[in-house]
């Protein structure tokens, strides 16, 4: 049952729209003098757009400001946004990117206390108390993840189990053994533990796990449902990137389950239409922008996170909430015309019993032509036990199932459980995309 979290909760938790938005103005307009002060890359484009943090009046007021997006971060590798000396940084955390140069963020002192503050503030808003003992499988290193959710869990006052990601069997042993009440991870590897689980001859929903907070990966409704059955817990969202702070922008209130909370004391909220950068009303999709609040070390401003989703009205606590990411700005796949998203193919893929809600898309050229093939398992439960016409049956009703909802036609490979690669950490690889650069087709076509 979920526990009650209403008592000792912080006072800006329970304020009011008005004392909110005093705080942020307040706020906002430091992060813009101390950007535009100690930061190069700010004061050059501000001065370009031909504004300055006296300026900001309003809060909509920031929308004269221009936007930050990750090639300014790396243009300005690897120290080059921070806006304290190098020596007041304690310490250094680099994205997960695989393409380009990494983008670094850098924390003072005050940085990681409050990077701690809302990673304890989204744990007690997912049901954790003082005392619970954490299982953390997020990734230790740079990136964020792991030492992230490690602060703010001791700054709860819980027990920390620091497993990172790996080693799925000792996973398993750890949480037979040492019964946690909460997991940390991603969605896609809680997915691959609760299947380590079977493998050892053990229940997933008999373990000592209540709660589970997934982030660092998109995740649709019908994911946390699945986790949530296999598992026998409460699944919530966490949502957080590096450049804005790491896991703790965003929490899920497990009394009501309707999207991230974001801590708008820290981190201000706009949706914009991505292709004009307009500032869109509550309510309607379009692209995430965060601007930092109280960040000394990397303040970032008015940044594109490329997420695609909503912002929806205070529930459970004082301040909006995000609604579920639907893709990104990005990452969408054009295929022959159609935009295509992997969460719109992974909400038809788990409408199918006999499917795990293991999955990749492949992406490739013939003739021209974009092509998408869909390979995905067997559950474990089917898997061996049909014939090779009911997998093909299989296949082509999920292949029907794709067009008629999304639109697109594709290339349904079915395979036995256990088949598709696992990430070991971190974010599980969906998309494989095959197709040549453009400046490799150019090259083809001479």
């Amino acid at each position: 049952m979920p526990r009650s979290t209403n008592s000792a909760l912080e006072p800006i938790e329970q304020c009011s729209k008005d004392e909110l938005s005093a705080l942020q103005l307040e706020r906002m307009k430091w992060t813009l003098q101390h950007a535009y002060d100690h930061v190069p890359h700010y004061r050059a484009a501000f001065d370009a757009a031909g504004v300055h943090p006296h300026d900001l009046k309003t809060l909509a007021d920031l929308a004269k400001f221009p936007f930050t997006g990750k090639k300014d971060l790396r243009d300005n590798y690897p120290f080059g946004m921070f806006a304290v000396p190098r020596e007041q940084v304690m310490r250094i955390h680099a994205s997960s990117g695989t393409t380009g140069q990494p983008t670094v963020v850098g924390y003072t002192k005050n940085d990681i206390e409050t990077w701690a503050t809302v990673v304890a503030r989204s744990i007690r808003a997912a049901g954790g108390r003082a005392g619970d003992l954490i299982h953390i499988s997020y990734g230790y290193g740079l990136f964020t993840g792991g030492l992230g959710a490690h602060y703010g869990a001791e700054k709860l006052g819980c027990t920390v189990i620091p497993m990172s990601g790996g080693q799925t069997g000792k996973q398993v042993q750890l949480i037979h053994d040492f019964k946690p009440d909460i997991i940390m991870v991603t969605p896609s590897y809680m997915l691959n533990i609760i299947e380590e689980f079977s493998r050892q001859g053990l229940d997933a929903a008999r373990s000592s796990l209540k709660i589970g907070i997934f982030g660092a990966e998109p995740w649709t409704e019908a994911m946390r449902a699945e986790i949530e059955v296999r598992a026998g817990i409460d699944a919530l969202d966490l949502y957080g990137l590096s450049e804005v702070m790491g896991p703790g922008v965003a929490g899920e209130c497990i009394e009501s389950k309707d999207g991230p909370v974001i801590w708008e004391d820290h981190f201000y909220p706009e949706i914009i239409d991505p292709d004009t950068g307009e500032v869109l009303p509550d309510g309607a999709e379009g692209e995430l922008v965060f601007t930092s609040l109280t960040k000394e070390a990397l303040p970032i401003i008015r940044y594109r996170t490329r997420d695609l989703t909503r912002l929806l009205a205070p529930t459970s606590r004082s301040m909006r909430r995000i609604g579920k990411i639907t893709g990104r700005s990005d990452d969408m796949l054009i295929i022959r015309g159609v935009n295509v998203f992997p969460s719109q193919v992974e909400e038809v893929i788990l409408k199918h019993p006999q499917l795990a809600p293991q999955y990749q898309l492949v992406v490739s050229r013939e003739s021209h032509l974009d092509k998408l093939d869909v390979i995905v398992e067997l559950r474990p439960e089917v898997s061996g036990r049909l014939s090779e016409l009911e997998m093909d049956a299989v296949g082509m009703a999920l292949q029907h199932h794709i067009k008629a909802s999304i639109g697109v036609t594709t290339k349904v490979r079915i395979l036995d459980a256990n088949s598709i690669e696992r990430t070991l950490v971190g974010k599980a690889k969906r998309v494989i995309d095959k197709r040549p650069r453009l400046g490799q087709e150019l090259v083809a076509s001479l």
